[in-house]
């Protein structure tokens, strides 16, 4: 490799990212990664929101994962042609093993080893006709919210992603579609048309977040959405985003159900979303709001019901609206010591604090499910020793209503982030 060309650090802008990106190589390789380590100090059992009282004083567990490991690799083709990729395993892959079982009359079986994704995240081929206008067609990133916008292990505090935004949405949302983007010193905006959610993948504890996914090898796109998203950078160190989505999700499935239930529902997904990060005067300061509306949401449980018993599709409710903010604030306290800013070493102490609920019920069609509402805080430092690099620490609490016990939890984490070419 010739050198490294860092990925933005916490707080840089899209643009920023894209003018760095237009004075380097023609060819780009890079990525990021996460390891973390989580101790939770509550049930793990699947039936503590059901019965709360019987599992209050169940044992401490603890986990080790690598959230996401992504290979980035870019070619400039020239005359404004340039291709795009993103490969990602999440918590280390997929991994399976043939055995012959001799319990069993010597019978060749096939066992899953690893659980995990590795899934093409990003894959696109763009036209830049100038600055201010551009056309990328191929599989995107859906950048409505912070996380999705800003998903890199650098652009947020704590251990994992953020926890509202990836509990409500897909995180990172990333769809087959074509995108119109451009930019300008101050502004920056993108609209994309993509494919419908599929609602027989929404639940009560996700909303909407796994109607994106597909079970099989293609995407269904019976129906069709659209998303958008306008950044400003008009005030130093100050980024405002407001981004939305809007699209039908029943009927999005094989197979079609052209002339029952599904024909006389639309399972209209609306979300719109505000966030902006401060990044000056040793301050990072991060904060979103996201709110979405689904119609339809009682009779899409009927629908739900109506697929067989081997069907893979989610089977529980799923609420008309959720919700999800957050504001976090961290201090690089190094600031203050003239060699450490020499080496360019950072510690932020960062305090969180975020709500959300993807349950937020039809009063009058649907049942109350009081354990999906939940406050979260947390407190914490994120280390710099270089500044692709972070090792981050941190407490959260997670507040649940009564009788719901509540939810303590310690992370240690170290991530990466950055450009190996220059």
């Amino acid at each position: 490799m010739s050198g490294l060309l860092l990925l933005p650090l916490a707080g840089w802008s899209q643009t920023q990212d894209e003018e760095i990106r237009e004075k380097s190589s023609r060819f780009q390789i890079g990525g990021y990664g996460e390891v973390a380590y989580t101790r939770e100090f509550f049930s793990d059992n699947v039936y503590r929101y059901s019965n709360p009282g019987r599992y209050k004083n169940d044992p401490s567990h603890g986990r080790f994962d690598v959230p996401h490991a992504v290979i980035y690799l870019s070619y400039d083709f020239g005359k404004g042609w340039k291709m795009s990729s993103e490969i990602e395993f999440e918590h280390l892959g997929t991994g399976s093993a043939v055995e012959k079982e001799y319990s069993e009359g010597g019978e060749w079986e096939s066992e899953v080893e690893r659980g995990g994704e590795v899934e093409l995240e990003q894959f696109w081929l763009e036209k830049s006709f100038c600055k201010q206008f551009n056309v990328r067609l191929g599989h995107i990133v859906v950048p409505v919210g912070l996380t999705n916008a800003h998903h890199e292990p650098l652009n947020f505090f704590t251990v994992y992603r953020p926890e509202g935004e990836a509990t409500i949405m897909p995180c990172t949302w990333h769809e087959t579609g074509i995108s119109l983007w451009g930019r300008t010193k101050h502004w920056r905006y993108e609209v994309q048309l993509l494919p419908g959610l599929d609602a027989l993948n929404f639940s009560r504890e996700n909303w909407i977040k796994d109607g994106s996914a597909s079970m099989f090898e293609f995407k269904v796109a019976n129906k069709y959405a659209v998303a958008a998203r306008v950044d400003n950078y008009s005030v130093p160190g100050l980024r405002m985003a407001v981004s939305g989505y809007y699209g039908h999700s029943v009927d999005n499935s094989l197979t079609r159900d052209a002339n029952g239930l599904a024909a006389d529902l639309k399972g209209a997904v609306a979300i719109g979303s505000f966030d902006f990060t401060y990044d000056a005067h040793n301050w990072i300061v991060r904060g979103n709001f996201d709110y979405g509306h689904l119609s339809d949401a009682a009779e899409i449980k009927s629908l739900k019901g109506g697929q067989s018993t081997s069907s893979p599709y989610n089977t529980s409710e799923v609420g008309e609206a959720a919700i999800a903010y957050g504001l976090e604030a961290g201090y690089n306290v190094f600031s203050q010591f003239s060699k450490l800013r020499e080496r360019r070493q950072q510690l932020y102490v960062f305090g969180r604090y975020e709500y959300y609920n993807p349950y937020i019920r039809d009063k009058e069609k649907q049942l109350d499910f009081g354990y999906t509402a939940k406050d979260r805080m947390a407190v914490g430092l994120n280390y710099f020793p270089i500044p692709e690099i972070a090792v981050k620490a941190e407490y959260s609490h997670r507040f649940l209503k009564s009788p719901y016990n509540n939810e303590p939890s310690v992370s240690l984490g170290i991530a990466y982030q950055g450009f190996f070419t220059k």
